[in-house]
């Protein structure tokens, strides 16, 4: 059985929705799946002066304890088409892992989310890689075996990158059925490729 974290940062609470279908897909494939967040790094008046959604329910992670998983899941979203900062800072706090190649081997993948269908989702998935390939990681997309995201009916996030939803300019929008059903393939996928390359 392998050990997948689905590590994310989320503001409104999009990423996060995201991160629990990620997650209840690694776990339909028979992985042992922990949820976390990376540490807000915006004061806390200020997060709620914008509304941040700040009941979320993961507990925050700590850098070392990355080492502990045969598979990690990022998850952030998209800020100027690359990774929010919460991440970005999280993960530079990773050096002391690097130096003694504690993530060599394991494999690491990515899903986010943007404003607009354009909004850098790619971008952001495929500036993200280099990090985990820094780290010697395995990197797992999502294929388009899960036929959804080649859809034509309606506005869909995804790619072969990773799994993405759509917020909206005002963030009303809530990842769609697919965006969800996308996230849930990309977990399952990732375990199952975890639980071979560990075994």
């Amino acid at each position: 059985m392998a050990k997948v974290l689905v590590l994310y940062h989320s503001v409104y609470g999009h990423v996060e929705t995201m991160a629990n279908a990620v997650a209840e897909g690694a776990r339909e494939a028979g992985a042992d799946v922990v949820v976390k967040r990376v540490p807000e790094t915006v004061p806390e008046d200020v997060a709620r002066a914008h509304h941040f959604k700040l009941d979320q329910a993961a507990p925050v992670a700590t850098p070392d304890e990355l080492a502990d998983y045969d598979a990690i899941i990022f998850g952030a979203g998209t800020r100027y088409g690359t990774v929010a900062s919460q991440m970005r800072a999280f993960i530079d706090q990773t050096g002391g892992l690097w130096a003694k190649g504690a993530l060599v081997g394991k494999v690491g993948s990515v899903f986010t989310s943007s404003a607009t269908q354009h909004g850098g989702q790619e971008s952001t998935i495929l500036g993200f890689i280099p990090t985990l390939l820094h780290h010697g990681m395995v990197v797992v997309g999502l294929p388009y075996a899960y036929q959804g995201q080649m859809t034509m009916d309606e506005i869909a996030g995804g790619s072969p990158y990773g799994a993405s939803t759509i917020t909206g300019g005002d963030g009303s929008r809530q990842p769609s059925a697919n965006e969800l059903a996308a996230a849930r393939f990309q977990g399952a996928h990732v375990a199952k490729i975890a639980a071979k390359v560990s075994a």
